[in-house]
């Protein structure tokens, strides 16, 4: 009953050796655009909102940032553009940062980055919220959070089932979002044309009023400020250029179609909604967002033959805009766990956060970002105007850090064509990201910033102690490979041939290291010539690093394969008979579990070897960093009455090496 509730919540198991798997997987421009643009078009439900609130009565200065925001979405989309083209296999401002600032910027990038996505998560839900809300009884308003809650677990079910079925399931939304908002956005422009000359003498006689009595530099402040904390409308440009493994191929032309349409989707939708609360004179109203109010400005009196039409259109306009809000957070559960199987692959995070599951979805990465923020969520109270603050911030760190990179890229190369105008162009995009993030930090810092810049602070905080134990742990390990000079050299004659009638030793080995070897001599110091055979067993692991198309998967098939064939060539050097038994799969258990099985099948007095990591000290996060494959093998095989033994591999606490056994 287990495995039926799950495959019918989850999906059936992918198979990872058909490569219709991966066309399959891949999104095109389109659905891309869906999957990762909804987190930028989302945007524009409280980024326009929050710079309008900025200018307070100084509302003749929105037509200026309405042109401010369109240029900041280009420049930064172009930038983007250039990355994809830079980095093609994809990972964003983290791999950006790492490879041309150093590990150091590149954690920081990465941090921010994991930050910004569970932030991500909980703006957008909690914002689509705000707008389901406003049109909902006011008494009804204590309920915002569990309906945050259970929006969040669905999307945690949708992406537990993979990125595509949960792509694809939220599509019509985002078109409904864009056919509602374009109504609003052209019949709005439309219905004032007349009013233009009017409005354009508003706008003249505020900027006179203006410079009499705050003068130039006064309304350069508050145009400023209005900018910064408009930086909300911005976010969500990056995540294409951090989930390029999803694209189809051509993958980079694939990206930076999605980014065309990203871009030019957000400048209109941002510049459109604050051109329409500068000319329907929209102010706040208690209960309600600024697209509320505009919307019931624009189509509160449609009632064609007294039916309610207006009242309809500002319904599915909020609930798409709401619907589209939970889509945006679809972005955080997309690039949230591939920025941390990155960071995985370079050990700042544990590397239980670069496996994926047998649906092909990294699915400790999205659970992770789930419980973050849900507690971000519990601590802000659902706050849009905390959560934006501590938002942007993190997004305009990575920002700035991926342009100032991206510098530093073209400047070593002045001998390429086009070299000054990659470096106009991210100077340019490195003012404005690091202009907008300054004037955040400040405006911001004592009203929630601060938190952000702490937990930003400790999550890197944690990345180097992570990154730390596994080194001490791989310079602990390192003396195993002493053993690989004490190998014997091939000897003369034909090799032994496989009896399966005879004891046989079934060993677990990964790659051809010291570690591998160290059982096999374990095997052979314990049991003396007992065993005749040695049957080599090895799962290549598909994580989300190999995930991208089914030329990866060869490869490791092929590391795979290799490695135990060392391993048979040392085995028939020490005077065994040895074979080896290989596949693939994303999680290591179940085919262990598979293989060893049939072996024993065949060979009736097969035991079952593998070796496990053993401190001196055991900790709790040890666990964590270090799994206990070796043990979960272990009982499965047991139950089905086929003996397993754990060979232990000693682990010091500190990083001085012992004398081998």
């Amino acid at each position: 009953m287990v495995d039926r509730v799950k495959r019918a919540l989850f999906g059936a198991p992918r198979d990872l050796r058909d490569p219709q798997t991966y066309h399959t997987l891949s999104l095109v421009a389109f659905l891309a655009w869906v999957g990762l643009g909804a987190d930028g078009l989302s945007s524009s439900s409280y980024g326009p909102e929050e710079t309008f609130r900025a200018l307070g009565q100084h509302t003749y200065l929105a037509l200026a940032l309405a042109a401010a925001n369109a240029i900041t979405v280009a420049v930064i989309s172009i930038a983007y553009s250039r990355i994809i083209e830079a980095f093609p296999f994809g990972g964003g401002g983290y791999v950006v940062a790492t490879r041309i600032l150093g590990p150091r910027a590149g954690v920081v990038s990465g941090a921010a980055l994991l930050v910004d996505y569970v932030l991500t998560i909980s703006v957008s839900i909690s914002s689509g919220c705000d707008q389901l809300f406003s049109v909902l009884p006011q008494e009804w308003a204590h309920w915002k959070l569990v309906a945050a809650s259970a929006v969040l677990a669905l999307f945690v079910v949708l992406n537990l089932r993979g990125v595509k079925e949960s792509v694809t399931f939220l599509t019509p939304i985002f078109a409904l979002f864009l056919l509602t908002h374009a109504i609003m956005i052209f019949g709005g422009i439309g219905s004032h044309l007349d009013d233009i000359p009017h409005v354009a003498d508003d706008l003249s006689k505020g900027y006179s009023d203006g410079l009499g009595t705050i003068g130039l530099l006064g309304m350069g402040a508050i145009f400023l400020r209005a900018y910064s904390m408009g930086g909300g409308t911005y976010t969500g440009i990056e995540a294409v250029s951090n989930g390029l493994q999803i694209m189809r191929e051509p993958k980079v032309k694939t990206a930076k179609r999605t980014m065309l349409l990203m871009a030019v989707s957000l400048a209109i939708c941002a510049g459109g909604i604050l051109l329409g609360y500068l000319l329907f004179h929209v102010a706040p109203e208690p209960g309600k967002t600024l697209n509320a109010v505009l919307l019931e400005r624009f189509a509160g009196g449609w009632a064609p033959g007294g039916v309610p039409a207006g009242r309809i259109f500002i319904v599915t306009t909020l609930g798409s805009a709401a619907a589209l809000l939970f889509v945006a957070a679809q972005a955080g559960f997309i690039d949230g766990p591939r920025v941390m199987a990155n960071m995985a692959h370079d050990n700042w995070v544990p590397h239980r956060f670069g496996q994926i599951s047998d649906r092909l979805s990294m699915q400790n990465g999205v659970i992770l970002m789930a419980v973050a923020a849900l507690a971000t969520l519990i601590y802000t109270g659902g706050s849009v105007t905390a959560l934006v603050t501590m938002y942007s911030i993190n997004v305009f760190l990575t920002f700035s850090l991926s342009q100032f990179a991206m510098l530093r890229y073209w400047r070593a190369r002045r001998a390429e064509a086009g070299y000054r105008r990659g470096l106009l162009l991210h100077g340019v995009a490195f003012l404005l990201c690091a202009g907008i993030l300054a004037g955040t930090v400040w405006e911001k810092f004592s009203e929630g910033g601060r938190v952000t810049i702490a937990v930003t602070a400790a999550v890197v905080g944690v990345c180097f102690w992570v990154r730390s134990r596994y080194r001490r742990v791989s310079e602990n390990l390192g003396r195993l490979d002493r053993i690989l000079e004490l190998v014997p050299k091939r000897a003369d004659g034909k090799a032994p041939a496989m009896d399966p009638s005879q004891p046989t030793a079934v060993l677990m080995v990964g790659s051809f290291s010291g570690l591998g070897i160290h059982a096999l001599f374990s095997i052979r110091k314990l049991f003396g010539t007992h065993f005749r055979n040695v049957v080599f067993v090895g799962v290549g692991v598909i994580d989300s690093a190999t995930m991208s198309g089914i030329q990866e998967v060869e490869q490791v098939r092929e590391r795979t394969e290799d490695g135990l064939a060392k391993f048979v060539d040392l085995a028939e050097r020490l005077g065994f008979a040895a074979s080896s038994r290989t596949a693939l799969a994303t999680e290591v258990v179940p085919e262990a579990v598979r293989l060893c099985t049939e072996v024993c099948c065949e060979h009736t007095k097969g035991v079952v070897f593998s070796g496990k990591l053993v401190f001196e000290r055991e900790h709790w996060y040890q666990r964590i960093m270090h799994n206990e494959t070796a043990y979960m093998i272990q009982r499965e095989l047991q139950f089905v009455g086929i003996s397993c033994m754990v060979l232990p591999v000693r682990v010091l606490d500190d990083a001085a090496p012992a004398k081998p056994a």
